[in-house]
């Protein structure tokens, strides 16, 4: 990660923009600009978070990691939100690893900053619950998915989240990475990922996945993408009133 001037306003993020302006006023001279690079742990699991991140373009995965190295997704962020809930949830650090899965660019915030905002209880602290109950259910969906779907349906859940924190419709990922996303196996994915595209639903080459019908991945998708967004779309209308 590197300090930087970000290409868009702090006001891209969803959460911050929600925020009241007395509220934004006092966040707004703490938040530095920052990149994020594809492929970059914003943390690892175990790590004590000095900062939480605001993305404002970009898509950042939350993955679960066992002793053996084997991963699996437990949920996407995207500029509805930020990253780094155990700040304010009370932990301090968590056993899941934050990966960059999209480059783009985010606002940092200093933990103590964000700590004392949040037990202010105000603004913050509603829009920040809110995100957090928005994430839980999508890590219980997840959950859920990976145990009761099939790889196909999988796939086209992962990539329909993708599709709804990008402003285009690629994406740029190995089959490698989206099977250790979904902890599964490579070869399952590719299959998966065959079907879709003699389908006509997306073009996959050299790590380039482009959309090509999505009411088609809707069709094929299990019910999981639509309880997730459906509830997402609940709480992220942010209407602190």
């Amino acid at each position: 990660m590197t300090t930087a001037a970000a290409p868009h306003p702090p006001s891209k993020n969803l959460l911050l923009a929600a925020l009241p302006g007395e509220d934004y006023q006092r966040l707004e001279p703490h938040l530095e600009p920052a990149t994020l690079p594809l492929g970059w742990a914003i943390y690892e699991s175990g790590d004590r978070l000095a900062h939480v991140y605001f993305p404002t373009e970009g898509i950042v995965s939350l993955l679960y990691v066992m002793e053996n190295g084997a991963s699996a997704e437990i949920a996407v962020t995207g500029n509805e939100g930020l990253v780094g809930i155990s700040l304010f949830m009370g932990g301090g650090s968590t056993p899941s690893r934050a990966i960059v899965q999209s480059a783009g660019h985010a606002y940092r915030l200093g933990a103590e900053v964000l700590k004392r905002e949040f037990d202010r209880g105000g603004h913050l602290q509603h829009l920040l619950l809110r995100f957090t109950q928005a994430l839980i259910t999508q890590m219980a969906q997840t959950a859920v998915c990976n145990r009761h779907h099939t790889v196909e349906q999988q796939l086209c859940r992962w990539l329909l989240l993708s599709l709804d924190r990008l402003a285009s419709n690629e994406l740029h990922m190995t089959q490698e990475l989206i099977a250790n996303m979904l902890g599964v196996r490579r070869e399952g994915v590719t299959e998966a990922a065959g079907r879709l595209q003699e389908a006509g639903l997306i073009r996959y080459q050299r790590g380039q996945i482009v959309v090509l019908d999505r009411p088609g991945l809707e069709q094929r998708v299990c019910e999981c993408y639509a309880v997730v967004k459906r509830e997402c779309d609940r709480l992220f209308e942010y209407n602190v009133a």
